[in-house]
């Protein structure tokens, strides 16, 4: 799959590019990211590289386990002076022989799906936690000005009933002895890890807290349902729901995700966490599931789940993130639920070797 071929994703790359930001902090300055290579750091890197030809010269160094998938992703960009790869497995400590300072460092490297929750729950627990304190230490050891960790809407666990949508400071229920609880409790300790390298260490952090993300740069090993759904669109197959589809989520377009994340990054306050969802994106599984299937020209089906791809699915039943507090620091998302899916579906239509 080739996205720099399509013209909207090229599109996405460069409007996000022109969003009216203070670029100039990371002007002449370094940004390092863990899970470069996924749905979401991928698409950072290439909008950090279009502003580097446009006279950023900001150095990018993207981290990941597999060099020949980077430079296949990374296409456009390999050979760039500006991108550098670094092959690295986070829960190893980070050593970058000659980098002696970096301005940004993010950790966005997480298992982020279902099936990886059930088969490899020790990875998942580690890599938000090992991996970040790893992270950290890199930071604090580098003199990074900005340290930010990408959280999920998971850490709300499931909504008590009594408050419509979560706001950053909401704590809903999670069953901790169970397996499924190892990503979103993992994430949690991440946050409280973050605030302690804050306050004993110095280090400036933000917490970027995603919602359920989706766009052309997923992975195809993504079990999340969305996932599933847009690879089925693709195909033009019919859409398998394997639940009632009652569940009501936030989701968040790659390109509005990775917007918001800049905008925090910029522009937010040291020490606090942030919400990236907008209403205009929160859905039933099963209206989300009939708007692929009704694009693709196909229909709805439903299936029952496997006993492992079922004790990777999360309990929540309504997980609609409030966003005011990001779009309060200008944060202005571009693409509801359906245009977001459409693009989806169009861009990885086209971009398909």
């Amino acid at each position: 799959m080739i996205l720099y071929i399509n013209d909207k994703y090229a599109e996405d790359i460069q409007r996000v590019a022109n969003i009216d930001l203070p670029w100039e902090k990371f002007k002449d300055r370094s940004v390092l990211l863990s899970g470069a290579t996924g749905l979401l750091g991928s698409f950072f890197v290439d909008v950090l590289m279009q502003k580097n030809t446009e006279g950023l010269n900001c150095t990018v160094y993207a981290l990941g386990r597999t060099e020949n998938k980077a430079a296949e992703r990374f296409s456009k960009w390999w050979g760039d002076s500006h991108l550098k790869f670094i092959s690295y497995d986070v829960n190893r400590p980070l050593s970058v022989e000659g980098l002696e300072k970096v301005s940004y460092v993010l950790h966005l490297a997480s298992n982020t799906h279902p099936m990886l929750y059930a088969t490899d729950p020790i990875g998942t627990i580690a890599t938000n936690i090992i991996g970040l304190q790893n992270m950290l230490e890199f930071a604090v050891a580098h003199n990074a000005e900005r340290f930010v960790f990408a959280s999920s809407n998971e850490i709300y666990g499931e909504n008590r009933g009594d408050v419509e949508m979560f706001d950053e400071s909401y704590c809903g229920y999670i069953d901790s002895n169970t397996l499924r609880a190892g990503y979103p409790e993992s994430k949690r300790c991440g946050e409280a890890l973050c605030q302690a390298y804050k306050s004993q260490r110095g280090l400036d952090v933000v917490v970027a807290r995603f919602t359920r993300s989706y766009g052309p740069t997923m992975l195809m090993s993504d079990t999340k349902a969305i996932s599933q759904f847009i690879r089925k669109g693709v195909a033009k197959e019919n859409i398998v729901l394997k639940s009632a589809g009652t569940q009501n989520y936030s989701y968040t377009y790659m390109a509005d995700a990775i917007s918001g994340l800049l905008t925090l990054i910029l522009k937010g306050e040291s020490g606090e966490a942030y919400n990236i969802a907008d209403e205009a994106s929160n859905i039933t599984l099963k209206e989300l599931a009939k708007i692929i299937a009704d694009y693709a020209g196909k229909k709805v089906v439903f299936e029952i789940p496997d006993a492992v791809e079922a004790s990777g699915y999360s309990k929540a039943t309504k997980a609609l993130l409030d966003g005011n507090k990001l779009k309060k620091l200008g944060w202005k998302p571009q693409y509801g639920i359906k245009e977001g899916i459409e693009r989806t579906l169009d861009i990885l239509k086209i971009s398909k070797k």
